[in-house]
C-alpha cells in the first residue's frame, strides 16, 4: 500500500462523522450549483439541530436541502452568493442572507478574511496517482476557501470529471473523505422559443470567426450556440462551462486556435449541465477550469481579443442600465459575473459587451425597456459599461452615444405596443 492510499484509507469516513469536525459558528463553503456534496448536505441537514450558529455559504445552490428551514436558521442558515429558485423565497422573507458581491472577487474577500471560511464540503474526483482530487465542478471561491479553512472534507464521487487547471485539491489539504456514487446533478436547460430565437439571430451576426466567448447557461445561450455552429475556430473564456459549450465544441466550431490568452484551451470556473458535459470534461486537456479571481478578472478575461461578452438581463431603462437581479425590492438573483465581463468585453481589444432580454414579461403585459428603473431595484450592470442591447426585434448599440441617442435606440427595439408610451414618457420626463 502506497503512502498515499494509507493517507486516503486514514481520512475516509461517513458523512455523520464528517459533522464531527464542525464547530459552532462555523462557515462552511460549498461549491456553485452542482458542485455542492449532496451526502455531506444531507447529513448535516439531518443533525443541524445539534450546532448553532453554522452558516452554509454558497453561490447558486439546487437542492432544496432540509436545512433550508426558516424554523432551524439558529442552527444552520444559508448565505447565497447568488439567489437560485431554491433559495430566492427564503431571502425574500428574511430567513436566507445574500452577500452582494462580483463574482470575481469572491476569492480575494474570502483570502483577505472579509469572508469567513472556516470549512470546505465539496465534491470531487477520484484521487489521481499523485494524490489530487480535481474540483472540476467548482473551482469558483472554493480553491481561496481551502487555502483558508481549518477542515476541508470532500465528497469523493467517480462520476465527478477530473479536470485540469488550478482546481486540484492534494490530500495532504484533506481532513475527511466521504465517498459516494450518485449520479451528478443533471440541470437542462429551458425550451427555445421563437423569441429566444429572434434575439440569438441578432447576437450570431455580431459574432465572428475567431471570437472568444462568454456565454451564460440558459435558453438564450442555447439559441446562440445552434447558430455558432458555422462560425471558424472559436474560443471559449467563460465563468460557466454548460452543455452548449459542448455542442458548439462537438460540432467543429471551437477550436481556440485564434485566442490570443490561453491558446487554444476553454476556460472556466464552474459547470452545470448534463452528463454530456461531465462525460465530455473529464481527463479533457483542452478544457482548464480556474478560480473566479482568474476567470472574471476584467483585466485578465479583458486580455482576450474580440472577447463577445453575451449576459441577460430583467430591466433596461432609457440610459442603458440594467437591473439584472431584482425588481424593486424583490430579490431574484445578484450581480454574479455580469458586470465583470461586461467590463472584460470592453476592455478587450475588439471585444462586444451584450445584453440579451426579451423585449417584454408576464405574457407581454409588462415591457422590459421602461423610462426608469423600478424604485429600489439593484443595478448589475451600469450605463456606462453597456455597449449592445438586443431583444426580438433588433439592436440598440449604445456605447458613445448620448443620453437622447440611447433612448430613441432603445425605444426602437422595444415591443411595438410599447414605442408610443415610452416615446411620450421619454418626452415628458426631458429625455428626448
Amino acid at each position: 500500500m502506497s503512502s498515499l492510499e494509507a493517507q486516503y484509507l486514514e481520512k475516509k469516513m461517513s458523512a455523520d462523522q464528517a459533522l464531527d469536525l464542525l464547530q459552532n459558528g462555523d462557515s462552511i463553503i460549498v461549491p456553485t450549483g452542482v458542485g455542492e456534496p449532496p451526502h455531506l448536505l444531507r447529513a448535516l441537514s439531518r443533525e443541524r439541530t445539534r450546532f448553532q450558529d453554522i452558516k452554509v455559504c454558497q453561490l447558486l445552490a439546487i437542492e432544496k436541502y432540509d436545512y433550508l428551514d426558516p424554523e432551524t436558521v439558529d442552527h444552520v442558515r444559508h448565505v447565497s452568493y447568488f439567489l437560485s429558485g431554491t433559495v430566492r423565497k427564503g431571502c425574500n422573507e428574511g430567513w436566507i442572507d445574500l452577500i452582494p458581491n462580483h463574482f470575481s472577487e469572491i476569492p480575494r474577500m474570502i483570502k483577505r478574511g472579509e469572508m469567513p471560511a472556516d470549512v470546505v464540503f465539496s465534491l470531487a474526483s477520484p484521487m489521481d496517482k499523485n494524490g489530487y482530487f480535481s474540483l472540476s465542478l467548482g473551482a469558483d471561491y472554493t480553491m481561496a476557501a481551502v487555502s483558508k479553512a481549518r477542515a476541508v472534507t470532500l465528497e469523493v464521487n467517480p462520476n465527478v470529471p477530473y479536470a485540469y487547471g488550478d482546481c486540484h485539491v492534494h490530500i495532504s489539504q484533506v481532513a475527511g473523505l466521504v465517498e459516494s456514487t450518485d449520479q451528478v446533478c443533471n440541470v437542462p436547460t429551458g425550451a427555445i422559443g421563437d423569441i429566444e430565437k429572434a434575439i440569438a439571430g441578432y447576437v450570431a451576426e455580431l459574432v465572428n470567426d475567431g471570437d472568444t466567448l462568454q456565454i451564460g447557461f440558459g435558453s438564450i445561450p442555447d439559441a446562440v450556440v445552434t447558430l455558432l455552429t458555422s462560425k471558424k475556430d472559436l474560443g471559449i473564456h467563460s465563468e460557466v462551462l454548460g452543455d452548449g459549450i459542448i455542442s458548439l465544441l462537438k460540432s467543429g466550431a471551437i477550436t481556440g486556435r485564434r485566442k490570443n490568452f490561453k491558446t487554444g484551451k476553454i476556460i472556466a470556473t464552474f459547470a452545470v449541465g448534463t452528463d454530456v458535459l461531465y462525460e465530455a470534461m473529464n481527463h479533457n486537456i483542452m478544457i482548464e477550469m480556474h478560480p473566479s479571481d482568474f476567470v472574471n478578472d476584467p483585466f485578465i478575461a479583458g486580455q482576450n481579443d474580440n472577447l463577445v461578452a453575451i449576459n441577460g438581463t430583467m430591466q433596461v431603462d432609457l440610459a442603458g442600465q440594467c437591473a439584472s437581479e431584482s425588481i424593486g425590492r424583490m430579490l431574484y438573483s445578484s450581480t454574479g459575473g455580469q458586470s465583470d465581463f461586461m467590463r472584460a468585453a470592453n476592455l478587450s481589444k475588439g471585444g462586444r459587451a451584450m445584453i440579451v432580454t426579451p423585449s417584454t414579461a408576464k405574457g407581454g403585459t409588462v415591457s422590459r425597456i421602461v423610462p426608469m428603473l423600478t424604485e429600489g431595484s439593484m443595478i448589475s450592470t451600469g450605463k456606462n459599461d453597456v455597449n449592445y442591447v438586443i431583444t426580438e426585434y433588433g439592436v440598440a448599440q449604445l456605447r458613445g452615444k448620448t443620453l437622447r441617442e440611447r433612448a430613441l435606440a432603445l425605444i426602437a427595439i422595444a415591443h411595438p405596443d410599447f414605442r408610443d408610451e415610452l416615446t411620450e414618457q421619454a418626452k415628458a420626463l426631458k429625455i428626448i
